[in-house]
C-alpha cells in the first residue's frame, strides 16, 4: 500500500486573534490524488477552529469525538482536549487512528495526538503535517518581523511551505473563529 502524504496545517495566535489554515493537497506515493481537500473547519458554533493531518477517515472520526467533548464541556477547550486525548489513547478502536489535530479558540491552541500528547505552543504558533516545519518557520519569522494579521501570516506561510514541500499546494483555506 502506498504512503499517503496529506497536508500542512498552521495555526497563528496574535494579539487576541487567531487563524488556522491548511493546504488542499493529498498525495499517494509520488502522485497528487487530490488538490482541493478540505482539512480545516470551525466547530462549536464557530468558536473553535480545527485542522487535521493524517488519514481523512480517521480525522473525521476524531472531529466527531472532539465535537462531543466540546458539547460536554462548552467554553472549556483545555478540558475538551484532555478528554479527547484520554479517550483516543485508551479506546481500542480509536488508538489505531492515524491523525494529528490542531485545535484553537480565542484563548488556547493545542496539538493533539493519539499518543496522549497535548502540546500548547509557547509562542502561539503551531503546525502539523508534511510541510508543517516549513510553515512554522515562515510564520515565526512573520510574527517576529511584521505587523501582519494572523490570517495573512497563515496564508503567506502556507504559500512559502508550498514552494518548498512537495506534499503541500497553494489551494489554501483559512478559517477564523466567528463567535
Amino acid at each position: 500500500m502506498p504512503t499517503f502524504h496529506a497536508t500542512t496545517i498552521l495555526c497563528v495566535r496574535r494579539e487576541g486573534r487567531i487563524a488556522l489554515g491548511g493546504d488542499g493537497q493529498v498525495t499517494m506515493g509520488d502522485t497528487v490524488t487530490k488538490a482541493h481537500a478540505q482539512k480545516v473547519r470551525t466547530l462549536a458554533g464557530g468558536r473553535v477552529v480545527a485542522g487535521f493531518a493524517g488519514a481523512a477517515a480517521d480525522a473525521f472520526t476524531l472531529f466527531e469525538k472532539f465535537e462531543e467533548k466540546l458539547d460536554r464541556y462548552p467554553g472549556n477547550l483545555p478540558k475538551a482536549v484532555v478528554e479527547l486525548a484520554k479517550e483516543w489513547r485508551s479506546d481500542r478502536v480509536l488508538r489505531r487512528l492515524e491523525a494529528l489535530l490542531a485545535v484553537a479558540d480565542r484563548n488556547n491552541s493545542f496539538l493533539v495526538s493519539g499518543n496522549g500528547d497535548i502540546i500548547e505552543p509557547d509562542d502561539g504558533v503551531l503546525a502539523i503535517g508534511s510541510g508543517g516545519s516549513f510553515a512554522l518557520s515562515a510564520a515565526r519569522a512573520l510574527v517576529a518581523h511584521t505587523q501582519m494579521e494572523p490570517a495573512e501570516i497563515v496564508r503567506k506561510s502556507l504559500e512559502i511551505a508550498a514552494d518548498i514541500c512537495i506534499y503541500t499546494n497553494r489551494n489554501i483555506t483559512v478559517v477564523e473563529p466567528t463567535a
